[in-house]
């Protein structure tokens, strides 16, 4: 069975097709994104009640209605016992939220154990509700954050490790960690923060350099290039994450966003393994940005067990076949005129990318074929040899 397309790719093959010129049907955009055109009018019909212009269950509503069927209990397999004191998940929510239905008919002389009956719930953690409204483990959890806030009012320049401290001396004993949490919490910082700005060395490397500016490889899926790139609009930055494959040069993943966080190489990665299947033992190769050291891209590589690879800092030349794709997509699209909305320059982008980039600019390297035509031309006659 194939996989399901990434659920960005879904939103940018739309908003292109919404989009197209006059004269140009879904189908030849369909054609153009590699899909069928019975796939891209679902999807089209899908955005169309998702967006309220056409009657139907939306897809929030889809996925609510699934959880609520067949959602995962915080029950523990092992102890049958609830994960946390805290009341955060979907059963203590339900249970909060329903008591008051069982006490509101007493007070009209329905018995408690009838209320209790009809509503499904059982008694005893009722009554024991009633006798205990507050828990003692939120009763401790209030005292911890009365200490942390006794002492974030007197000294403000105070971080949460200090103020664990100043708790521990009033008696009040608990681990940095949970200072810290309830710190995030309630957003008790200090008033000095973080010294933000230029002269900021970069982060060790959390991988080593596999490529060495070999940028070559036999088959798809042996290597990969990733980088990310902004520009400027009327409505602020634009950023992209693409990741090419250095076998047929072609765009395998990528990921649009107003913000430069983690989330956007992570969604460029899972785009990428999303489109291409097995890709284990993949070397995907990226410069030392902060994006590609961070915790969240790390544990990606390994889930989809990849291996990781890092240049040196400063080196551009470490990474020079994916600036290559950058350089052409800044003459072709970015530069080419001045971009009022967002919107605009991420249709521009993935237009020129999956219609042009892939299926209609030749490239030298490739023998004068398209990266399409060269991944085509070379696969099947492995397909055929198998």
């Amino acid at each position: 069975m194939p996989k399901p397309y990434p659920e960005e790719f879904r939103q940018d093959v739309v908003r292109v097709a919404r989009n197209r010129g006059p004269g140009v049907t879904v189908e030849q955009v369909a054609t153009d994104f590699g899909v069928h055109p019975m796939t891209l009018w679902k999807w089209m019909r899908r955005a169309d009640i998702d967006d309220g212009s056409k009657p139907g269950t939306t897809s929030q509503e889809s996925a609510e209605l699934r959880k609520r069927v067949g959602g995962s209990s915080c029950w523990s397999r092992r102890t049958r016992s609830c994960a946390g004191p805290r009341p955060t998940c979907r059963r203590h929510i339900f249970r909060e939220r329903i008591y008051p239905l069982v006490k509101e008919p007493a007070g009209d002389g329905v018995p408690v154990t009838v209320a209790c009956r009809v509503l499904k719930l059982a008694g005893q953690p009722y009554c024991r509700r009633l006798d205990q409204p507050v828990t003692d483990a939120m009763l401790e959890e209030a005292y911890r954050a009365n200490a942390l806030f006794d002492a974030h009012r007197d000294d403000p320049e105070f971080g949460y490790r200090f103020l664990a401290d100043e708790a521990r001396g009033a008696g009040a004993v608990r681990a940095d960690r949970t200072a810290w949490r309830i710190c995030r919490d309630n957003r008790w910082w200090s008033v000095f923060g973080k010294k933000r700005g230029k002269g900021r060395k970069a982060g060790p490397p959390v991988h080593d350099d596999l490529v060495r500016r070999d940028f070559t490889a036999t088959c798809a899926n042996r290597l990969w290039l990733a980088d990310i790139t902004e520009h400027a609009t009327g409505e602020g930055k634009l950023y992209l994450c693409a990741i090419k494959d250095a076998f047929s040069n072609r765009i395998v993943g990528y990921s649009i966003d107003a913000r430069m966080k983690s989330r956007l190489a992570v969604a460029a990665l899972d785009h990428a393994v999303a489109r291409r299947g097995d890709v284990d033992g993949c070397i995907l190769h990226s410069d030392r940005g902060s994006h590609f050291r961070s915790r969240k891209f790390v544990r990606g590589l390994d889930r989809h067990r990849m291996a990781g690879s890092i240049g040196r800092v400063g080196a551009a030349s470490d990474n020079a076949a994916m600036d290559s794709f950058f350089s052409l997509l800044q003459k072709n699209v970015l530069d080419r005129r001045v971009w009022a909305t967002r919107e605009e320059l991420r249709i521009a982008i993935v237009t020129w990318i999956e219609r042009t980039y892939h299926r209609r600019r030749r490239q030298a390297s490739l023998g004068r074929l398209t990266p399409i035509e060269f991944e085509t031309v070379m696969t099947t006659p492995a397909l055929q040899a198998a």
